[in-house]
């Protein structure tokens, strides 16, 4: 992985990290969620015009469907996340979604793309993935009765991360649509989608925007451009180096100030940030 697509991955990371602050703290939830989308259409719209202007891309019917498609699977991500949270504990869906999702992307481009990572970069994916569970999961929440439903939510999310980064890298790398441009559209098609859960509550679109402007314009200006860094890095890099590397933005997440753990697990936090820096430089030197 060359230091310009791990400098690309760690400032979505940071990127990344502060917009789920602001989201955290506002509470989430479709209406949020939508606004913030929604406001993110005209705001990116100027380079977005741009970069097709100047890079002369061909912007098509299949690649219309491509970005749409790629819009479809990133709200179905945000479904099974959400329906996994109502069916069982964070400490079990999280750490389960967001760890399983880089695996299995990177096995399906070994085994969809024919990329061959070396050991040391596979050592390093493993690593970020223990790493993750190490910091946001308890194993003890396993054992509760009921818990399946939410595994089996986790495992779809995680699923769906797969799906969603092997058609973006496919977009990006085979088609050629430039990450600008890529991530605009398909910003444009997730509104779309979620246009009718949102505008039937339009008074509570309202008073999300009357409550949390703030939180939905930085999450408006900061989630595209952390998967427009993302969506570069996979233009000139394998789906196997920048998977399991975006997940460094947890630990981020957790330093900038998402309370996942509590104060006192100061020892299973400095073990799952070593074992997630351990892995990033794995990847970086693999």
């Amino acid at each position: 992985m060359t230091a310009f697509a791990l400098a690309l991955v760690l400032a979505s990371a940071v990127a990344h990290a502060t917009w789920n602050l602001f989201a955290k703290r506002a509470g989430g939830g479709v209406p949020f969620l939508w606004l913030a989308l929604t406001l993110g259409i005209p705001l990116y719209a100027p380079i977005a015009i741009a970069v097709l202007i100047i890079s002369g891309a061909r912007i098509g019917p299949l690649e219309i469907l491509w970005m749409f498609v790629s819009a479809a699977l990133n709200v179905a991500y945000f479904i099974f996340l959400q329906r996994g949270y109502r069916a069982g504990d964070l400490s079990i869906v999280y750490p389960l979604a967001r760890g399983t999702g880089p695996v299995l992307a990177t096995i399906a481009a070994i085994l969809i793309f024919g990329e061959r990572p070396t050991p040391l970069a596979m050592a390093g994916a493993v690593s970020i993935a223990i790493g993750v569970f190490v910091l946001t999961g308890d194993p003890r929440k396993l054992r509760q009765r009921g818990v399946g439903a939410a595994v089996g939510y986790a495992l779809l999310t995680g699923v769906t991360i797969a799906m969603y980064t092997l058609w973006d890298k496919r977009g990006v790398s085979a088609l050629l649509i430039p990450p600008v441009l890529y991530e605009w559209g398909s910003n444009i098609g997730r509104s779309l989608i979620l246009a009718p859960l949102a505008l039937p509550r339009w008074p509570e679109v309202q008073a999300e925007w009357a409550a949390n402007k703030i939180a939905a314009l930085v999450v408006a200006s900061l989630s595209p451009l952390a998967y427009m860094l993302v969506l570069t890095a996979l233009a000139i890099s394998p789906v196997s180096y920048v998977a399991p590397a975006r997940e460094i933005g947890i630990l981020f997440g957790v330093l900038i100030g998402a309370r996942t753990l509590a104060e006192a697990d100061i020892g299973r936090r400095s073990i799952a940030a070593t074992l997630m820096v351990g892995g990033v430089i794995a990847l970086a030197l693999g």
